[in-house]
Formats: C-alpha cells, sequence, structure tokens
C-alpha cells in the first residue's frame, strides 16, 4: 500500500512562492504518476499538475500555467510542487494523489492508488 504525506504549505503573501513536497512510502514511487490537486474553499477539487514516472509533466491548471514546476526525486520517494507569484485565488488545500497512468491523466476519471491528507496554502496580506 502506497502512503503520500504532503508538506511544506504555509501562509504567504501575494506574490510569494512556496515549495509542497509530497513524500511517498510503503511502494516504488517509480511505479507511479503524481497528481497535485487545489481544493478551495466552497469549490471542488481541482486538478492543477501532474508528473509522470519519467519525469514528463503536464498542467492542468489554466490560471496557475507558467507559474509551476513539478519535479520528482524517486531515490528519496519524494515528489515537490514549486508555485511562484503566488495570488489568493491559488489559496486552498493542496493534496497528492498517485496513479499508474501517465500524464496527462483524466484525473475526473482515474482511480488513484493513493491519496495524501493535503497541506493548506493560505495566499494573504
Amino acid at each position: 500500500q502506497l502512503q503520500l504525506v504532503e508538506s511544506g504549505g504555509a501562509l504567504v503573501q501575494p506574490g510569494g512562492s512556496l515549495r509542497l513536497s509530497c513524500a511517498a512510502s510503503g511502494d516504488t514511487l517509480s511505479f507511479y504518476s503524481v497528481v497535485w490537486f487545489r481544493q478551495a474553499p466552497g469549490k471542488e477539487r481541482e486538478g492543477v499538475t501532474c508528473i509522470s514516472t519519467n519525469g514528463a509533466h503536464f498542467d492542468y491548471s489554466d490560471s496557475m500555467r507558467g507559474r509551476l514546476t513539478i519535479a520528482r526525486d524517486n531515490g528519496k520517494k519524494m515528489v515537490y510542487l514549486e508555485m511562484k507569484n503566488l495570488r489568493p485565488e491559488d489559496a486552498g488545500v493542496y493534496t497528492c494523489a498517485a496513479e499508474v497512468a501517465l500524464c496527462p491523466l483524466d484525473w475526473r476519471s482515474a482511480h488513484f492508488s493513493s491519496w495524501g491528507r493535503g497541506t493548506q496554502v493560505t495566499v494573504s496580506q
């Protein structure tokens, strides 16, 4: 059973940057693509970006495109999401999830093998 734990969420000012981490355990991370999701208060969970087993990536979010960098380190069993020039509308609970399909997998219909519990990102003065 693959387990995922997110970290790195924080309160940041508009225009600031954050690096979120998704730590895997219980299975070989290189078997899986990883999707980062965002769920803002009162809104549905949305896919943000995806990274495949081979490091290929795809951004789902139009609003965040160009401000995201996703990377993985299979040896450390880690996936990272760097977010820059953050805006208040970027705020929410960020969650990572693992799937054996390649990016850009359809996150709306995918059956993810594992979900983290999320890490809170707040963008405010």
